[in-house]
């Protein structure tokens, strides 16, 4: 049974946010404090404006068990802002799909 009451009235959404793995052939590294990082994940956020912000996460490339530190997304690859936009498309499609709570 579907509920009416939120309908007609402005919902605060404050966040839409949705987590992306990098494919392998997307991926990079960058440094931090003197440690390489691989950049495998992606936390995209839908902005007040209807744009798109994301963030890179990863681990050291050496392994163990470091921090999983955030990076800036580099605006000049093709392959990632396509990865963006198609995800953030894909997700749009499954939220408008859901079959509700519980």
């Amino acid at each position: 049974m579907s509920d009416d009451r939120y309908r007609d009235h402005a919902l605060d959404v404050s966040a839409l946010a949705i987590n992306v793995t990098v494919p392998e052939e997307l991926r990079w590294t960058d440094t931090r404090r003197g440690q390489e990082f691989t950049l495998s994940t992606l936390n995209i956020r839908l902005l007040p404006d209807g744009t798109l912000a994301a963030k890179a996460y990863g681990r050291p490339t050496e392994g163990g068990r470091g921090t999983y530190v955030s990076f800036p997304v580099p605006g000049d690859r093709p392959g990632l802002t396509e990865l963006i936009a198609a995800a953030a498309t894909r997700a749009g499609a499954l939220w408008a799909d859901h079959r509700g709570f519980g």
